[in-house]
């Protein structure tokens, strides 16, 4: 993920973020961004399918169609109205549009629930790696209305957030919350000074903890953002080391409470780290989300797995995903990086490469780009850990795509084809069928207790979205590499997102921006 100041920052260019965080749109104020909200959640809702008829708006044509829920794997006609998948049919299918599918694989569109880059240029790229929804669930955002509101200008693919922990929690100590305050009223007047002071006073609250007095406005603040359309809690402590154990049992506690779901990046690269989530969860009952359980484990992998799959077989609501590289990125900054790093990750200065140059570190250089700030990719993991986690039937893919930068790691562009192309198809680690479904169902099926947009999502059955991705299973393939900037992916022929090409015979659409926000179930109305 990208470092703690980074997404302090992360608002709409001019855009001040809220005044306070326990209670920060209030009284008439909080109606025109809760009615926005509203909106955007009901305009998903698509009109029911049609029974058989004469006419479509867009036709697949003789595709091979894969529907992981349902097992459907056969040629096929699909046929669209509006944003709706209304037929699946082996017979003939007339329409405004029709597009010759044969030879393709037509599939649901792929869910992404960890994208950092939520721009459309990341957009660009993840489109033409065949996603249609990418989530930013991981590290959450602040402010979902300003989130929600920014992004629904225009968005190619279809977005979403978790509330964040990270953020949210500075705003909950007493005594950062004025300066906090102090620091926003700045950002009308300077918004780089205010920007920054803001960083500066929430990146401090990395190294402390929420005292047991300020659990409630940390409730309070995580409660707002859910009633603002957050799809659970985003909580990445390992950049924050200053949150108590007792600090992240509590928000557990509240998750359970408001029966959302935690997305963690855990505190450290150990068991341990793992069994505090894991106990956490099965104490509390709440729903639990490991992300990148391959760059948290490392060494750990199989261990991880097995007790991740142990609670699942019980009936825990505990689920993970991985990415497939060796590499990570992160910010040089981050508390990753503090003292005893290299003890840690078992890795030294040259395994880290910076992002803008795709130089290799050395100590000086790493202490100078510490110093001033910026992106690093960490080559830390061994290929057999990948392939272990990706063969491992539980575990889904997702990207922790990067914000876009030319230099940025290349899962930014490339997870998904690369999944499909090297590991599925070329290695033969699973069939397509079960590859798909760690892409498609499986999300959809992570995010259904949060919000019930996700039953349209994930498949390709009538009634359905009709986020589509029609691709060439041999053809299928990452190109983005760790050294050069990044590139398209090959493979992905066209890529609906509702019912509007984005991707058309593998290029993408200019002015397309058919994406919507999916909305948690706890928002306001």
């Amino acid at each position: 993920m990208d470092e703690f100041r980074n997404t302090t920052s992360r608002l709409p260019a001019g855009t001040a973020p809220a005044s306070a965080r326990s209670g920060r749109v209030t009284g008439s104020r909080a109606l025109p961004a809760l009615c926005a909200i509203a909106l955007l959640a009901g305009g998903l809702a698509g009109p029911a399918p049609s029974a058989a008829q004469d006419r479509y708006d867009i036709v697949l044509s003789g595709g091979r169609v894969m529907d992981p829920e349902t097992g459907l794997d056969g040629v096929r006609n699909v046929g669209i109205n509006g944003s709706v998948i209304v037929a699946v049919s082996e017979e003939p299918l007339d329409g405004d549009v029709v597009v010759d599918a044969s030879g393709l694989v037509v599939a649901p569109g792929f869910i992404d629930l960890h994208a950092h880059g939520q721009t459309n240029r990341a957009n660009e790229f993840q489109a033409r790696d065949g996603v249609t929804t990418a989530l930013e669930m991981e590290s959450g955002v602040g402010d979902l209305t300003a989130y929600l509101t920014d992004r629904g200008t225009g968005a190619i693919l279809n977005y979403g957030a978790t509330v964040s922990h990270m953020i949210n929690r500075a705003w909950a100590m007493f005594d950062r919350a004025d300066l906090l305050r102090r620091a926003e009223s700045m950002l009308d007047s300077d918004p780089d000074a205010g920007l920054r002071e803001l960083d500066r006073i929430a990146g401090g609250a990395r190294y402390e903890s929420v005292s047991a007095d300020e659990f409630g406005a940390l409730w309070a603040a995580l409660a707002q953002g859910l009633s603002e359309g957050a799809l659970g809690i985003g909580m990445a402590h390992q950049y924050y080391p200053g949150a108590s154990l007792e600090e992240i049992l509590d928000v557990f506690k509240f998750a359970a409470y408001e029966n959302t779901t935690i997305y963690t990046h855990v505190r450290d690269m150990a068991i341990s780290a793992m069994q505090e989530v894991i106990a956490n969860a099965v104490a509390t009952g709440a729903s639990l989300h490991i992300v990148h359980a391959n760059s948290s484990s490392l060494w750990n992998i199989e261990p991880i797995l097995e007790m991740i799959g142990g609670a699942q077989s019980r009936g825990f609501d505990i689920t993970t995903e991985v990415y497939p590289y060796t590499g990570a990125s992160t910010g040089l900054g981050s508390a990753i990086f503090d003292p005893g790093w290299q003890e840690k990750l078992q890795i030294s200065y040259g395994d880290l490469q910076w992002q803008d140059t795709g130089e290799r570190l050395t100590e000086e250089t790493f202490n100078s780009y510490r110093a001033s700030g910026g992106t690093v990719i960490i080559h830390m993991m061994r290929e057999e850990w990948i392939r272990h986690a990706l063969a491992t039937d539980f575990v889904m893919v997702a990207s922790d795509g990067m914000p876009y930068a030319p230099g940025a790691h290349p899962r930014s562009a490339g997870t998904f084809a690369r999944f499909l192309g090297r590991y599925v198809r070329d290695q033969g680690l699973m069939p397509l069928m079960d590859g798909l479904a760690k892409i498609t169902i499986m999300p959809a099926r992570r995010l259904e207790g949060m919000t019930d947009q996700a039953r349209r999502k994930g498949r390709l059955q009538a009634g359905a979205d009709a986020d589509i991705t029609v691709f060439d299973a041999d053809r299928i393939i990452d190109t983005a590499t760790f050294e050069d900037d990044l590139s398209y992916s090959e493979g992905v022929v066209h890529v609906l997102v509702n019912g509007e090409f984005v991707v058309r015979d593998e290029e993408n659409v200019p002015g397309a921006m058919p994406g919507r926000a999916i909305i948690g179930r706890l928002s306001a109305k």
